[in-house]
């Protein structure tokens, strides 16, 4: 058995192996090359004189600050490779009703820029237009001319918004020449234009969903482009990485906000950056996110210093500032409205963990949610009540299959099962889905068939496989503060907790009350790898005890043999007529 009550040391991320460093105050990042070695390596393919590749596929999210980053990257790229700068030069000449281009003068289709980006541009501003004043026809030049034989960068969502300009793009780059186009497409060009030579090269940034339509619309758009991914998370592998993060929090800081970092204020931002990224081991890059979250901070500092003051200040104010709808839910608790059990024994019943996630809402909220299970009689038919009537998705439907092909082959049947069992989250009147209170329907079940009542003062978050490995969750930090703020509210008992995978151990952050209350001995924290030893806790009876005849299996077991006998003996008439 491999349950672990856990310390309260243990709830946040572990910062004394970094102690020496947090104490002294990093240089800003010179280079953003080796925070990004993967990008970096498309990337320096796709620069290269002589790539095979004009167009560069990029997984970020599609946000100014993102543009910027992957602009910085290019930028500090070009020089380490030496890439010449933008020399293209030119302009048209008229003659008569034919304009004709010529290379060799300088002129208004000069090209200004080696790299322009637009997080959003319209067909016109890209491509230039044609237009006449006064009976004089006018050629206004795009940004795509401002950048030829540089490289443009656009957002995924503005070319998928416009596919006229996606497909003339695609022809630009396949035959290296720029053609006008009328912007009427019932009127031809006033004039005959000829064809300019261009060459660009093309980063497309934008999600996985976007990037997919692309290659929807253009089946082998991986055979002709290169793909990079701007991770947005780095993975803590030695004091080297951990001063790499520090250098450049300290440059995002200063950059978009003017902001220093206090030594004191490390071990509030890596609690933080653990939190958002739900991982003690990866640290988060997103220059969204920090950006955001040094500007809010700038607001609560002085003298334009990050220390451990103004990070609290801005936590608290944006905890109050977003804990209304919080609030309420709490408060229908309380108020006995949403009926959950934090003191009593009860056979069937439980409490499992789910996050909420409010549209329009900023913040994830943990509630816990009263699971119960009866079983009667029957086919052997586990009857799943969220499935029947449409509130539950696919995968939760999944997960309460596997938790009973797993209890089934425990109970090693040379029969049909002769019970059937109804499973429902009581009070719960919106779609549910995932497979994380698999573990708990379990629970409850085996509660159901053995008789034997579950302590209400634990709840539990998990899912489980067809060995009964419980695996790792999502939420896990709003999941406990929910349960942990509901039991607060009514009266910590100092025998309240939750029971966790154990997988799911480094994704924990959780806030200073949670952790003081362990600390106290009023709450109590537990991981599990196996459902035994989860039902165990619960129970307070052994699962599988060879010597002993009150363990979980052999309950089961006897149950399931008064059931058998009761059918035998008991004639299908008197059944059906429900006769003694």
């Amino acid at each position: 058995m491999k349950m672990t009550k856990l310390p309260w040391q243990q709830l946040m991320p572990e910062t004394e192996t970094f102690e020496q460093y947090l104490r002294k105050s990093p240089e800003p990042i010179t280079s953003l090359v080796d925070l990004q070695p993967r990008y970096t390596n498309a990337l320096s393919l796709f620069l290269h004189a002589n790539s095979p590749f004009d167009i560069l596929l990029t997984h970020c999210d599609e946000s100014y600050t993102s543009f910027q980053l992957v602009e910085s990257l290019v930028k500090e790229l070009s020089k380490e490779i030496s890439l010449p700068p933008v020399t293209f030069k030119g302009d048209y000449v008229s003659q008569g009703n034919v304009y004709r281009f010529d290379k060799t003068i300088d002129g208004l289709f000069n090209a200004t820029e080696n790299l322009v980006f637009d997080t959003w541009i319209e067909m016109n501003s890209l491509f230039g237009t044609v237009y006449q004043h006064n009976g004089i026809v006018h050629l206004q030049p795009g940004r795509i001319h401002q950048v030829n034989g540089g490289i443009l960068m656009l957002s995924a969502n503005a070319i998928l918004s416009q596919p006229l300009m996606w497909f003339r793009l695609l022809k630009i780059i396949e035959t290296g020449q720029y053609e006008w186009l009328s912007n009427d497409d019932n009127r031809s060009l006033p004039v005959c234009i000829h064809p300019m030579p261009m060459k660009i090269k093309l980063i497309i940034v934008g999600d996985r969903d976007n990037l997919a339509e692309l290659e929807e619309m253009v089946p082998d758009l991986h055979q002709i482009s290169i793909y990079g991914e701007i991770e947005h998370s780095l993975t803590l592998i030695d004091e080297t990485t951990f001063v790499q993060w520090q250098s450049y929090l300290v440059d995002i800081a200063y950059k978009f906000s003017g902001m220093t970092i206090a030594d004191d204020a490390w071990p509030v931002l890596i609690r933080h950056a653990a939190r958002y990224n739900e991982d003690k081991l990866n640290l988060p890059l997103s220059p969204l996110f920090w950006q955001g979250y040094f500007k809010e901070v700038s607001l609560f500092s002085d003298d334009n210093i990050c220390n451990q003051i103004a990070l609290d200040t801005r936590a608290e104010a944006k905890l109050y500032r977003e804990s209304y709808l919080l609030e309420r839910i709490y408060d229908e608790f309380e108020l006995d409205q949403i009926l959950i059990d934090t003191e009593n024994h009860v056979v069937g019943q439980i409490n499992g963990l789910a996050v909420l996630s409010y549209p329009g809402h900023p913040r994830a909220i943990g509630e816990p949610s009263r699971i119960t299970c009866i079983v009667h009689l029957g086919d052997g038919e586990v009857n799943d009540i969220e499935r029947k009537v449409e509130l539950a998705g696919n995968i939760h439907a999944k997960g309460l299959l596997i938790m009973q092909a797993f209890l089934l082959s425990e109970l090693n049947l040379n029969q049909q099962f002769p019970l059937s069992a109804s499973i429902v989250f009581e009070q719960s009147y919106s779609e549910v889905d995932g497979d994380s209170a698999s573990l708990a329907e379990l629970c409850a079940l085996i509660s159901a068939i053995s008789e034997v009542p579950i302590n209400q003062q634990l709840a539990i978050t998990g899912s489980v496989d067809q060995f009964g490995n419980v695996q790792p969750i999502g939420g896990v930090n709003e999941k406990i503060e929910g349960f942990f703020t509901v039991c607060e509210r009514r009266g910590l008992t100092g025998s309240q907790g939750v029971i966790i995978p154990a997988s799911n151990q480094r994704h924990l952050s959780l806030n200073d009350e949670v952790i003081n209350a362990v600390k106290e001995g009023q709450f109590h924290i537990w991981t599990v790898e196996h459902a035994s030893e989860a039902i165990e806790l619960l129970t307070s009876v052994k699962y599988r005890e060879e010597s002993s005849e009150i363990d979980l299996i052999t309950l089961m077991q006897k149950r399931i043999l008064q059931s058998i006998d009761t059918v035998d003996e008991t004639p299908w008439y008197k059944r059906l007529l429900r006769l003694s």
